[in-house]
């Protein structure tokens, strides 16, 4: 008993025969299927397949954005399928944090205001001294009176990670997060994601097209047809390229 308990303690997040089918009989398209997943707790996980693969599916999936029609999910010791939808938004709250592409971010209130929102929807007890430590270690204690629509995008991308973080989530996830951002505001954005985790132990998992953004990873998961296809362990952009460039010849 101990020594599961101190494997799942280890994984961030698992999944078991998880599924998801899109439409009926012959037009039935299987985005996800059967998919069994461990991902490791405390480091940054990207996730990469062709144009319809079911990558996105597959994460939103691990999130509780969307319901499997079969299989299950667990965020470290917490099961997230199975539970109703005001229970999977009130847990999701608590112990996920989301950075998405288009930042999120609301304009009408302050970059701080928009760190600390997600306190006050969940009733999460704010504690300063994380703040403080998220706040230095993003740089961005300069922007925090500032709105959105004042900041460059990679100073709302980096609002948007300290949203995400404040909780002390159990795991993170970002999908595309550097793609509306340059070359310069992608390498400081991901560069964060990848602190977060070896500084604070925090666990990530990012959905990217980008073998760049990728090899800031310590684990990449190639997904193709609805279905785990390999994982290349401490990536560089030429393995990934490479592993993308196998999926295509199976493909072909």
């Amino acid at each position: 008993m101990k020594k599961k308990a101190a494997e799942a303690a280890a994984l961030a997040v698992k999944a078991r025969g998880l599924t998801k089918i899109y439409g009926e009989g012959e037009a039935a398209v299987t985005a996800v299927g059967h998919v069994d997943l461990d991902i490791p707790q405390g480091i940054l996980t990207a996730v990469m397949g062709p144009s319809g693969s079911g990558k996105t599916t597959l994460v939103h999936l691990l999130a509780g954005l969307d319901k499997a029609d079969a299989g299950e999910v667990w965020i470290r010791d917490q099961k997230l399928t199975g539970l109703g939808d005001r229970e999977t938004a009130h847990l999701r709250g608590r112990i996920i944090g989301f950075v998405f592409q288009g930042f999120n971010l609301l304009q009408t209130m302050s970059a701080r205001d928009n760190i600390l929102l997600p306190l006050r929807l969940n009733g999460v007890p704010r504690d300063d001294a994380w703040f403080d430590e998220l706040i230095s270690m993003l740089g961005i204690g300069r922007e925090l009176s500032r709105r959105p629509y004042e900041m460059s995008g990679g100073q709302q991308q980096r609002i948007a990670i300290a949203r995400a973080l404040i909780t002390k989530p159990h795991v993170v996830f970002a999908d595309e997060p550097t793609g509306n951002l340059d070359t310069h505001a992608s390498a400081e954005v991901l560069s964060h994601l990848r602190q977060a985790c070896r500084e604070l132990g925090q666990s990530v998992v990012m959905v990217t097209h980008s073998p760049i953004a990728a090899s800031y990873g310590s684990n990449v998961i190639l997904f193709a047809d609805g279905k785990v296809a390999g994982h290349i362990t401490n990536p560089t952009p030429d393995s990934v390229l490479a592993g993308l460039d196998a999926l295509a010849g199976v493909e072909r």
